[in-house]
């Protein structure tokens, strides 16, 4: 599974959260490992101009799961690490589900003729 980790301008991705971003997505999404090939992730400061706002950081994750269509979820919070923390909770789920739906759909018996 490959990580990537994009950031707007106005946040500089040092090593801490870089680490912090690639073992919390890594350690998360582990028994996905083999169907996701990709993972991008996304960080933005919703409005670091103005220096105001609790919830103004923002983290969006797109994951790539062989054969089917990406999965893009999103969360804001007071600091990077509740915004990660919060859009992969929500890709987890996202990813069962649809995974969930996929399996089930290929143990479905075709209508007798």
């Amino acid at each position: 599974m490959i990580i990537q980790i994009n950031t707007d301008s106005n946040i500089e991705a040092h090593g801490e959260l870089t680490q912090m971003i690639n073992t919390d997505v890594a350690d998360s999404l582990e028994r996905f490992g083999d169907q996701i090939t990709r993972v991008e992730v996304h960080l933005s400061d919703e409005n670091s101009e103005k220096k105001l706002g609790a919830e103004d950081k923002r983290c969006l994750i797109e994951a790539r799961i062989a054969g089917l269509q990406p999965l893009a979820v999103s969360d804001e919070a007071a600091t990077f690490e509740q915004a990660v923390n919060g859009a992969v909770e929500k890709l987890m789920h996202s990813i069962e589900s649809t995974i969930g739906k996929r399996d089930d759909q290929k143990w479905e018996t075709p209508p007798a003729e």
